[in-house]
């Protein structure tokens, strides 16, 4: 009898997260109508969701207005801070790929067993993509330097 009513709970769970969001078949919505009717615990807990659910559909994020993100990022400490955690992100990243392409050309130039055209299909492929995210960034610090509309605020 306990394995039954455990099933029967974990049943309801699922229809009754179901049932908040709308997303009820028509056969289970019969079965999750029909354990509401059996079980006054359930239909007690069917209440307390449907108030929930109209309390969280009440409640809106305030979204800050430009003058405030202005304000945000005209304060020094913000924009060192933002500027310390970039620092330290892009220090962490560097350190941890520099780490792996050293591991790298350990475990897999130095190796015999790797044959060569392998080898040198793979320099290949990192060189290019290597030279093509310089190139990128390049190109985008050149356009931020001659972009005529870079004051401009949207």
């Amino acid at each position: 009898m306990k394995k039954l009513d455990n099933i029967s709970k974990d049943r309801f769970q699922a229809l009754v997260m179901k049932a908040v969001d709308g997303d009820l078949s028509e056969s289970e919505k019969s079965t999750f109508e029909t354990l509401i009717a059996q079980n006054p615990i359930y239909k007690k807990e069917w209440e307390e969701f449907k108030k929930l659910k109209e309390v969280t559909d009440k409640v809106q994020l305030y979204e800050p207005t430009q003058e405030e993100w202005d304000m945000y990022w005209n304060n020094v400490y913000n924009r060192l801070e933002r500027g310390l955690a970039w620092l330290l992100l892009s220090f962490g990243t560097l350190l941890i790929l520099g780490f792996a392409t050293y591991k790298f050309i350990e475990e897999f130039y130095l190796s015999p067993n790797i044959p060569l055209i392998i080898t040198i299909g793979i320099t290949a492929v990192f060189s290019g993509l290597f030279a093509l995210t310089l190139s990128i960034i390049r190109e985008k610090l050149h356009i931020r330097k001659t972009d005529p509309y870079k004051e401009v605020q949207r």
